[in-house]
Order: structure tokens, then sequence, then C-alpha cells
């Protein structure tokens, strides 16, 4: 396995109309800044949306173009007609990784049955990885769980490292 590279940097982004609005505190972004920072990641971020397609894919076209490595979202993957992190990440990604999602509703389907309903995605825009994860602390840190061991690889892959 690859180690993750000293200047790596991530980007988190929050997909969440109350916490946009100052009803609540973004949770589950500072959760998953904080997991990110505790990888390695050099981390920007949490940036709290309102759950629209427009501005997400917005938002998220602007962390690949600033040369972030890796783009984790949280919040918007439910079944709410609010909830459009997919969509949005969908008008942004060049290459699906649907294995990676899968293993992230996989993953937290054993603690709560309800993980499966994530339509969270995740894949490739340049040489960035985005993924969604669930608007919760705990969908956070399982997707955490699920990711921490990968990132150093992915991260290597798409800097153009081999498969070593």
């Amino acid at each position: 396995m690859s180690e993750l590279p000293a200047d790596a940097r991530a980007v988190v982004v929050t997909a969440s109309n109350r916490a946009s609005a100052g009803v609540y505190p973004d949770r589950s972004g500072q959760a998953l800044a904080e997991g990110l920072q505790a990888l390695g990641f050099t981390v920007d971020g949490p940036h709290v949306c309102r759950d629209e397609v427009a501005g997400l894919s917005e938002v998220l076209r602007e962390a690949v173009a600033s040369g972030a490595d890796v783009v984790l979202t949280t919040g918007g993957t439910g079944l709410s007609p609010t909830d459009v992190m997919p969509e949005a990440t969908r008008q942004v990604l060049e290459r699906e990784a649907p294995g990676i999602a899968e293993a992230v509703r996989r993953y937290g389907e054993g603690k709560v049955p309800t993980s499966v309903l994530s339509r969270g995605i995740a894949g490739t825009a340049g040489r960035t990885l985005i993924v969604n994860l669930p608007g919760s602390t705990g969908g956070v840190r399982d997707g955490l769980a699920v990711l921490g061991p990968l990132l150093p690889h992915v991260v290597t892959q798409l800097r153009g490292g081999d498969h070593g």
C-alpha cells in the first residue's frame, strides 16, 4: 500500500439547508474535516452549502480546480426531495467508482440498516476523488473507516503513480 503524500489536500463540502441557514451547527462536516486531518490531509472546509444542484456542483468544480486530491461531501444523499448531492456530484464526475460508495453503504449496514438508503456516489474528476457520505457524524465515521485505508493508494494513483 502507498503512503499518503505529505502535501495531500482535501476539501469538505456539507449539503444542508438548515446548517447553511444557521439553524444548527454543521457537526458532520466538522467531524469529516477532523477525520481527514487525522489521516494526514491538509483540509479546506467544511464549506456549508444549501442543498441545491447548481450551487453544490459549482462548489465541487471549484474544489477540483483548486487541485484538491480528495473532495468528501456530507449530507444530501437521502431519499428526501431536497437531497440532491448525488445529482450535483454526477454533473462534475468524469468517471464513477461505484465500489467505493457500495463499500461505505455495506460497512454501515450491520449497525444502521437504513444506511442502504444513502444514494451517495463516488468517482473522479481530473485527478480528484469525490465521495458523497451521509449527513450524520456516524455516517461520516463509517465512511472514513472505509476510505482511510484506501486514500493513500487513491491519491498516489490519481497523481500518476504506479500500481505497486
